[in-house]
């Protein structure tokens, strides 16, 4: 009995490996086989595709995820390697890979460990892949802004630009961005009226109306059957992650082995944070160290800064007066951040999306943001781009007048005002 148990647990033990990776696959998006990272921990080239694209999904902004025609494989390289080096990506050895896929599959595989092992990268997908049922509404654009993108195409100029292809640019920028609020009050316009119109029919008395998804639920079969495959193939998502979570520690501790079999670097990844268990002396010298060191920080970057301002003092008015003015823009804006805070009370900025729910006038709403709230954040934003809108056309009119003191014989017209 007790050799056929040992043998029960050998067996286990060696199945929870596949099963962790298993269940990492089908978090992940378009997520490798179990196969491929076996064959990843060897290097060898077959698993490399595999696990570039999986990267450039994973790095990529969400809208990307459903474009039509998928960047070439060169271009996933390229960019996989310059997001993770603006992640903080230690390792060099990424950054000297082919960008043909052809080999590199053990360092994307460790790069894939870094990238679950620094944050809450499941978590994330999930979120993104997340089905609405309801009217969401997102109240700030962090993500959004701070999300990276695909580096543009860069077109180089053959001589000097006409202004009328300037001008014909800024009115076809006008035309599309009358377009988008057209189309964003149309919307508007649709929702307040399918709120309005399924007004009762909702099961749930707080919300008290339909969503556009639920009412294409009673308007269309077709559409609750890919709902209902929508949310399956989540479920399974969830599910998932959650068998991964009770098997990840398996996965560390075979990428352990994987990055023993790699080339020493000068600085490695730390796939599993250990909390080690330190006295209280110990961390108190290790907190009287760090402070040492902040000091001699501080005061190095004060002897640089003073070194660099007697270089720079020498180049005459003109740096001084640039000087000036960068210090009154950015007073400037600091002070219209500073009045649309105490405009607001001092409240913490809303974030995250929000479900629309029409509600009765003169009818106190639920726990939720009000729409109130939303305007007053809207427009304390608004106070703070028509300061920094004045800012950058005051420089652009002294840089015209320092133009036209520069050519006395030309003859400058301004453009007639709207």
């Amino acid at each position: 009995m007790g050799r056929r148990r040992r043998r029960v647990g050998r067996e286990g033990a060696g199945g929870a490996l596949p099963a962790a990776i298993a269940a990492l696959s089908r978090t992940l998006p378009a997520g490798p086989s179990p196969e491929i990272f076996r064959r990843a921990k060897f290097d060898l080239p077959e698993a490399a595709p595999a696990l570039w694209r999986l990267l450039f999904c994973l790095l990529s902004p969400p809208r990307t995820h459903g474009a039509s025609v998928p960047p070439v494989p060169e271009a996933q390289a390229r960019w996989v390697k310059s997001a993770l080096r603006s992640h903080g990506y230690p390792r060099r050895g990424l950054a000297q890979l082919p960008e043909d896929g052809s080999r590199g599959s053990r360092e994307l595989l460790l790069a894939l460990s870094w990238l679950l092992a620094r944050g809450p990268l499941l978590e994330l997908l999930l979120a993104q892949t997340h089905v609405w049922l309801g009217d969401e509404m997102l109240v700030c654009e962090c993500k959004a802004l701070a999300s990276p993108s695909l580096p543009a195409a860069r077109v180089e100029a053959d001589g000097c630009v006409d202004v009328r292809y300037l001008q014909w640019l800024m009115g076809k920028l006008r035309f599309r961005w009358r377009k988008l609020m057209a189309s964003q009050q149309e919307q508007c316009s649709l929702l307040g009226k399918i709120h309005s119109y399924t007004r009762g029919c909702h099961s749930d008395h707080r919300l008290g109306h339909l969503s556009v998804t639920e009412t294409e639920l009673l308007r269309d079969p077709e559409a609750g059957r890919q709902l209902l495959r929508r949310l399956q193939s989540e479920n399974a998502r969830l599910e998932a992650a959650l068998e991964w979570r009770c098997r990840e520690l398996v996965f560390w501790q075979w990428m352990d082995t994987v990055l023993g079999s790699c080339p020493p670097e000068s600085s490695w990844p730390a796939f599993l944070p250990r909390i080690p268990e330190r006295r209280a002396d110990e961390l108190e010298l290790v907190a009287g160290e760090l402070q040492a060191l902040q000091e001699e920080l501080r005061a190095a970057a004060e002897a640089r800064r003073a070194a660099w301002v007697s270089r720079v003092g020498g180049l005459g008015p003109e740096w001084s007066a640039a000087q000036r003015a960068t210090q009154e823009a950015v007073g400037q804006e600091l002070a219209a951040l500073r009045q649309a805070w105490e405009r607001g009370g001092g409240r913490a900025q809303p974030h995250g999306p929000h479900r629309l729910v029409r509600s009765e006038a003169g009818v106190l709403g639920g726990p939720g943001l009000q729409a109130a709230e939303v305007i007053g954040v809207l427009r304390s934003r608004e106070a703070c781009l028509e300061v920094t809108l004045h800012r950058l056309q005051g420089q652009c009119r002294q840089e015209l007048a320092r133009l036209a003191e520069a050519l006395p014989s030309l003859i400058w017209i301004l453009p007639p005002g709207r």
